[in-house]
């Protein structure tokens, strides 16, 4: 069993699927020895240098991904990393299951949910943490490479080297031993020297079912 580990996560909650992946490590958690520390990546960044490539919606809605990573790094500056996670719970709350997508809206709301002070909201209209940002994103891809967004994971292996991966994409994210069996299997393919990818063609969108509530 992968007991007594620091599961590093990095999201970005523009993603709806990073978003489905943290409940899941938080239901896994409950049954395994894990600790999250959460991370802070951005899906701007990781697009920039192709965003010419990307489809014209896509690449049209990265800029608005930007105040709520910004405000979530400036959290990650100000208070632990307990308060970064709630934080990231009560904003996918609001644009995933509530679908609020305005940023001048779930941003506030979801730092009053959680005891912040509202006025962190203007922290997503300067470019103040973009370098603290970057830096956390550039963790998170340098240990898995360009070719994959969010979420990323990275763990110690027994070798004492930290590994990541994208993913797992889940859905509905499983609940009980079924969480717990899945991040023994992640954690053992994450783990293995050579491992790259298992895949599968989606066949369906995220079904949030019953998430961890804020």
């Amino acid at each position: 069993m992968a007991e007594g580990k620091t599961v590093d996560f990095w999201f970005d909650p523009a993603c709806p699927w990073a978003w489905m992946t943290s409940r899941w490590i938080i239901e896994a958690s409950k049954l395994r020895d894990l600790h999250i520390r959460w991370n802070v990546m951005s899906l701007y960044v990781l697009n920039e240098p192709r965003l010419d490539e990307l489809p014209a919606d896509y690449a049209a809605s990265m800029p608005g991904t930007l105040p709520a990573v910004r405000v979530a790094t400036a959290v990650a500056r100000r208070y632990d990393n307990r308060t970064l996670g709630e934080f990231y719970t009560a904003l996918g709350n609001r644009i995933h299951l509530e679908q609020v997508k305005d940023s001048e809206m779930f941003i506030p709301a979801a730092l009053e949910r959680v005891g912040l002070p509202v006025e962190l909201a203007e922290a997503g209209k300067t470019e103040e943490y973009d370098p603290e940002l970057r830096a956390s994103h550039e963790r998170g891809i340098g240990l898995v490479g360009m070719e994959v967004g969010t979420p990323v994971l990275a763990v110690e292996n027994d070798g004492g080297e930290r590994v990541g991966l994208f993913g797992p994409v889940v859905t509905p994210a499983p609940e009980g031993e079924a969480a717990a069996k899945l991040w023994d299997g992640v954690y053992a393919v994450m783990t293995t020297p050579g491992f790259y990818e298992l895949k599968r063609t989606r066949t369906k969108g995220p079904d949030f079912g019953n998430p961890n509530a804020d």
